[in-house]
């Protein structure tokens, strides 16, 4: 593992560099999509209330919803965990721990204010940045991953690379893996490994279901698409984290993405419902 790069007298925190990557790429795959929908939005009267002077909306919509999005999901962890924060409030400022569905609430409220800033409805908005939130998602994992902060799974038997070791990780290894009542060098589950090739997946979808709706197609549908996917995903994961498990036996990650899958079901059928004209002339 490398939890920290040293460059002279620079100690640089590999968990940081690659969100900040994550960010980077991210800005660089929305700015090409808004490229390729900009002729559309403006024909729509889109824009013209928040449209710079200059073309770099992705860099300035991701940048606010980032750094939005970084700070939802360190209040979520903390929260997660009232007593560890009452005992220690430097938790709150501690650069590790982030929570994934802290970080979707903090950067879908960000999102629903630039949306109005840029005159575009909220779902079309949100289906405008929803690539771009899986591969920045995808690429911040390998932050996890380079760092060892805890984000792996269970032990496991399994060789590598399906099985690893972090034993000089931010969060060691060896303290779960005896936990668990293995032996102290066993492997776990890289789960960051998982969530980059998953996500990059659903990026790779989301794209193209978006050059469709760039032609036109359902308003709202490509941003449900991203609910569902993640949810799921996300919710299939958490079966070897070593998350706590709360109600029902389901970690609060778990139960998070159920809400995302249903919210995402619910409103794609009603979106298509709206849409159909059968269903209105009943």
């Amino acid at each position: 593992m490398i939890p920290f790069l040293h460059l002279g007298p620079l100690t640089i925190p590999t968990f940081g560099l690659m969100v900040a990557t994550g960010l980077l790429v991210a800005a660089y795959l929305l700015q090409a999509d808004f490229a390729r929908r900009r002729e559309q939005f403006l024909k729509r009267g889109y824009l013209k209330g928040g449209q710079p002077g200059h073309r770099d909306e992705g860099f300035l919509i991701i940048g606010i919803a980032g750094l939005a999005g970084l700070v939802g999901a360190r209040l979520y962890h903390v929260l997660e965990s009232p007593r560890e924060l009452v005992a220690d409030p430097s938790l709150l400022i501690s650069r590790f721990g982030f929570a994934w569905f802290g970080g979707f609430l903090g950067g879908f409220v960000a999102l629903l204010f630039l949306a109005r800033r840029f005159g575009i409805p909220a779902l079309e908005f949100m289906d405008l940045c929803s690539p771009a939130a899986a591969v920045g998602y995808a690429v911040g994992r390998i932050g996890c991953l380079l760092s060892g902060d805890g984000d792996y799974g269970r032990p496991t038997s399994w060789p590598w690379p399906w099985g690893m070791a972090f034993p000089h990780g931010v969060v060691p290894t060896t303290e779960t893996c005896v936990q668990w009542g293995w032996l102290a060098d066993c492997r776990v589950y890289p789960t960051p490994i998982y969530e980059f090739l998953i996500w990059l997946v659903i990026a790779a979808i989301l794209w193209q279901v978006g050059k469709k709706a760039a032609n036109g197609g359902t308003t709202g549908g490509i941003f449900c698409l991203y609910l569902i996917l993640t949810g799921l995903a996300r919710f299939v994961i958490e079966f070897i984290r070593i998350n706590p498990r709360s109600f029902f036996g389901l970690s609060n990650a778990q139960t998070a993405s159920l809400v995302s899958v249903v919210v995402g079901s619910i409103l794609l059928w009603r979106i298509k419902a709206s849409s159909n004209p059968q269903s209105k002339s009943a």
